[in-house]
């Protein structure tokens, strides 16, 4: 069996979003549930696209569409902690990226979570893949790893 990799340090991501945990966050076991925490690596990667001005969720000619995603628990986070996403670039491709993001618990140092999903730049409306845009992949060179 194989080791079960460290969880990273703040300093190994590029860029963060402040997201707070809300009470219906958290599930019966008194800690956050897993779906949250896909729902808070969505938030980070389009929060960023968005700030960035590199996607108009209405208008914008290419979107991406989540291919693939996975997700590493380290420790619990709840409400009312309030969780520092970190974001990074792992891979950039033709039409595709994958995006990994750390989950951070208050002013910890090390992830509670750290996962990744991978987004396949589509024309909206045949949803065909399209080439990733100049000014989209200058900003993914920025963030990455």
């Amino acid at each position: 069996m194989a080791e079960r990799p460290e969880p990273s340090a703040r300093e190994a991501y590029r860029a963060f979003r402040a997201i707070p945990t809300r009470w219906m966050d958290n599930d019966v076991y008194g800690h956050m549930n897993n779906v949250v925490h896909y729902s808070f690596f969505d938030t980070a990667v389009n929060g960023w696209l968005i700030d960035k001005r590199l996607l108009d969720i209405h208008e914008s000619s290419e979107v991406g569409l989540v291919v693939e995603t996975g997700c590493r628990y380290f420790s619990e986070i709840a409400f009312p902690d309030t969780v520092a996403a970190g974001l990074r670039v792992a891979r950039i491709g033709t039409s595709s990226v994958r995006y990994e993001v750390g989950l951070f618990r208050n002013d910890e140092t090390l992830a509670a979570a750290e996962g990744f999903f991978v987004h396949v730049y589509v024309d909206r409306k045949t949803r065909r893949p399209q080439p990733i845009a100049p000014a989209l992949r200058a900003a993914l060179e920025e963030i990455a790893s």
